[in-house]
This record gives structure tokens, sequence and C-alpha cells, in this order.
């Protein structure tokens, strides 16, 4: 069989339910046909946070092993360098080496400096091309760090129809009509920054939206549980998480038509991507080469709760390489999360606050940044009509970042010691390639839900931490003590059986610590002193 072509498209900060095929309202009916027509896994996890998540699924290998156990600020050498090792091989790298050609188009993250180009730039760890932001965030109208290979391109974001989730998607599209074809495989990876805040959208996708969310979060959150239900994402015994502390009941929240035009204009921008998959989509179907792409899709953390400005205003209005004070065409830029601030335009600089995220992220409790489900639960597609799948089936293994690299790899046909350095680390997860084919399914290969087929499952960020192992995860939030929860009649977290279950609570504390040892995990604590130390706030630790 020919090599496949490999294309993986990560959303950022989307929410557990937010996809039409995992339980949303939003219209998503792109990706809900590669669901379809491809496998979805319901117990899939990243760690909790953007650049981590990165690190680990193009590495292979826990964040904290990558040099990225926060963000990319540089707190060596009390902290994480804050860049992608040189002696830690890409999964770019490795195809290079087994005849791909090679193309990252979107969000990078992986860099301490977006300036100046350096050896944790994707053009120097094995992508042939670039385009995109090096940043973590920014305008969708004007991006800042906007690259090209190496090269600042900012200036070519002056058309007024320019919008970035379009400009991604028209490059990911341009990089796929380049390619040469079975004797030259493509691996594309495209990073979307969609919906990551600000709330930026065309006004006419959001009058598209216009109404649907002004019934408020409750009821869309118990809308979306039972939708889950019903597409069997969730069991029916499953259970919504309370509304957050301190969060209004819907009925008692003022200024409710802007409230719900903060969730018309995320929605719009998942829509909006949404539109560009289905444009990929198309690109492959033209070319001829859809039937053989392994085609992935997922998000980098769970729904973020972060108000505007999210650390001191005065810090964040000066990162230019987050945030311009004016647009193009020189009208202040106002930030903040304020009714009289309405998210959309170029000008208005806002997020979609703790609410929104809680529905996005149902059922779960918790966020981008803690590794209760809320913050770790990701959707996940795999596409792949040549590959001999069980179309339209989900797929209940509990599995992490660490374990994609390696099915990717399986698929292309690649030996894993001859496209990695005798030096390089071993790669912390396997393929799960073998469970999800139709010759395997149906035959004792798929595993239950709560199966431990492929061991436990950890996490640390920010001092948040987790260890699943089967149906059971101990879990903690920074400064908080340990909780254990049976995910299997439990999935929501809200009953800790750490008192009645002490000495399972005990086994799994020490199989995280041996982890943690292991993979050089960094006590949060230590980095907070580190920011007290530079006169900063301890929250500035976390990015």
């Amino acid at each position: 069989m020919t090599r496949p072509d490999i294309v993986l498209i990560l959303a950022d900060d989307l929410g557990y339910s937010d996809l039409g095929c995992y339980g949303g309202e939003i219209s998503t009916p792109h990706l809900d046909a590669l669901a379809e027509d491809g496998v979805r896994l319901t117990q899939f996890y990243n760690t909790a946070r953007c650049s981590p998540s990165r690190a680990s699924l193009l590495t292979g290998l826990h964040p904290h092993q990558t040099g990225i156990g926060v963000l990319t600020g540089d707190d060596s050498p009390v902290g994480y360098p804050g860049n992608l090792r040189p002696d830690v091989p890409t999964i770019a790298e490795m195809l290079s080496a087994g005849g791909y050609t090679t193309a990252a188009v979107g969000k990078w993250h992986l860099a301490a400096d977006v300036r100046t180009p350096n050896d944790s730039w994707p053009t120097r760890r094995g992508f042939d091309t670039f385009y995109g932001t090096l940043t973590g965030c920014g305008s969708y109208y004007a991006p800042p760090t906007l690259v090209r290979g190496e090269t600042n391109i900012e200036h070519e974001v002056q058309d007024p129809d320019f919008y970035y989730t379009d400009a991604i998607t028209d490059e990911a599209v341009q990089s796929i009509g380049e390619s040469t074809g079975e004797h030259d495989p493509l691996f594309l990876y495209v990073a979307y920054t969609a919906p990551h805040w600000p709330l930026h959208a065309p006004e006419q996708d959001i009058q598209a939206c216009r109404g649907r969310y002004d019934q408020g979060w409750d009821e869309l959150r118990a809308a979306r549980l039972a939708r889950q239900k019903e597409l069997g994402i969730l069991d029916e015994d499953a259970v919504l998480s309370p509304r957050a502390p301190g969060e209004q009941p819907w009925e008692d929240t003022p200024d409710k038509e802007w409230q719900a035009r903060r969730m018309e204009t995320y929605a719009a921008m998942v829509e909006r991507m949404d539109r560009g998959v289905g444009r990929i989509v198309e690109a492959l179907q033209a070319k001829g080469t859809l039937d053989n792409t392994v085609l992935v899709f997922l998000s980098d953390n769970g729904a973020s709760p972060e108000e505007l400005p999210h650390f001191e205003r005065e810090m964040f209005v000066q990162r230019r390489d987050i945030f311009s004070p004016t647009t193009r065409g020189g009208e202040e830029v106002r930030l903040g999360n304020d009714p009289g601030i309405v998210p959309g335009p170029e000008c208005c600089y806002t997020s979609y606050g703790r609410p929104w995220a809680n529905v996005s992220n149902t059922p779960f409790r918790m966020y981008k940044k803690w590794t209760h489900e809320g913050g770790i639960a990701a959707p996940f597609i795999l596409h792949w009509p040549g590959g001999g799948l069980e179309e339209g089936k989900l797929h209940r293994s509990p599995l992490q970042l660490v374990h994609v690299l390696p099915t990717l790899l399986e698929a292309a046909g690649l030996d894993t010691q001859e496209v990695r350095s005798q030096n390089a680390l071993p790669l912390e997860g396997e393929s799960f390639l073998p469970d999800l084919s139709r010759s395997t399914l149906g035959v004792g290969r798929t595993p239950s839900a709560g199966s431990d087929v492929r061991g436990d499952l950890f996490w640390e960020h920010c001092g948040n931490a987790a260890v699943r192992r089967g149906r059971w995860k101990l879990v903690r939030e920074h400064d908080h003590p340990w909780e254990l929860y049976d995910l299997e009649t439990d999935p929501s977290e809200l009953n800790d059986l750490s008192h009645l279950q002490p000495v399972r609570a005990q086994e799994l504390l020490a199989a995280w610590s041996t982890w943690a040892n292991r993979v050089g995990v960094i006590p949060f604590g230590r980095i907070e002193d580190l920011y007290t130390l530079r006169g900063r706030p301890e929250s500035e630790a976390a990015g």
C-alpha cells in the first residue's frame, strides 16, 4: 500500500462538547462528517495547556521531558527553559527521515524567542515550510509574529478581508496542492488559533449564530449532556457537574444580550474553522488522496475560563507579541470583558468567560490549566478511509497525547528506531492503531470504558496533577489535597473516594511520584518562588 499522507489538525482552547459530533449545538458539519466516516475517541486526553500539549503531540514525550513544562517563558535554571530541547526529535524530523515532505501552518508556540530565528523554530525542527505565528495568541485581523519560513510578514495583513483562520486554511490547501503524491508523501500540521481569545469573527458569521444562546448557559449545558447521551459519548447515568462557585444562574445574570453575544462570537469562530477543515478535505479529494490520508483532529486543552486581561493589565498591554493597542486603521483597541466592549470586531479584545467555558466542557468541571476532566478531556477524530478503520465507531480506551506520534508512525509504515537517533529518549506511548481496525474490532480488541490496556496515564501542569489507572483517577489542584474518583461511575468527578479507599489512593500517588521524578517534573512552588524573587506576582508563574 502506498504510504499515506498525514494531516494533523489542532484546535486551540476548544472544549470537549463544542463539536456537533460530541454533543454541541455549534454547526460543525465538516468535522461531523469526518467523525461519521472515521473513529471518535471518547476518553482522549491532552495536557491541559497549549504549549505543553504541542510539545507532547509533536515529540511523543511528556512536556517536562521536552523543556516546556509550563509555557514558553524562560524560567531556567530554576524552572523550564520554554524551548524545545535540541536533542528531542519532532515528528516532522522523523517523517522527514522517512521520506515525507513536511509543512506547518498556524500557531507554533514552542519557542521562548518569537522574534529571532532559533533552533526551536519550526523550520529548524523538521518542517520544510512554515506559515504562521510563533506566539501563543493575538488578533485574528492582524496577528503578531506572523512569519513565512523565518521572515516576518506582518505587513501582509493590510488586506481588509484578512482573517487568520482563513489564512491558515489557504496555506494548508496550497501545501496539499503543491505536494507531489505517492513517492513524496505529505505531513501537514495545521494548528488553528480558533477559538482561543480574543473573540474575533466576521460580523456575518456572528449573525448566523444570533439568538442561539439566548436561553443561557444552564439550559445549554443540559441540552448538550442529553445529546452526548444520545450519541453514546457518555453513559446514560452521567450527570452535570454543578455550576462553578460564584457563578450566577442564567436567570439572575445581568447583561444577557452581551453575554449571549460572547458565545455567539465563540461559536462563529468554531464554525469558520470547521469550514476551513471542509476546504482541506476538498483539497485532498481534488488531489485524489483523501482515501489514503490519515487525518486527525483534536484540541490542545479544555475550554478557557480566562477573563481579560488574564494577568496584570500593565504587563498585558505591553506584550506586543499578543496585543496591539491599535487596529490596522489606527483605531484604539479596547481590552477587557465589559458589556461596553462588544466581541467580534478588530477594535475589541475580549474572551467569553467561565460560565461559557463550563458549557464547552460539558459535563465536566474545571477548565484549561487544571488536570480535572474539564482541563484535559478532548475531542479526537481519526479519519482514514483506506486504513481499514471501523467507520463511525466510538473508541472508549483512555489515551493521551504521547500515543499519537507512535500511531502516526505506524500508519506511515516507519520503524521508530530507524527514524530516531540512538541517543533520543524512548517514546512514552505506543500506537493505538491496531485497536481501531475492522479486522480486530469486535474480536476482543475493543477496550471497554475504563480499560487500562496501555497502562497508567499521567499529568502535571502548574502544580495541578493527576494519574489514571483504568477506571480510577487520582487528581489534585495545586496546593490542595489529592482526590480519588471512579470515572466509570463518576465521569464528572463529583464523589471523592480518597477517604474510603486510602490504599488505592496511596498506590496511585506512588506511581505518579515515580513518573514525576523520571520525566523531570519541577515542583511548581519552586517556580512560584522564582517569580516572587523577581518581584512579580506568584500567579504569573503559570503564564
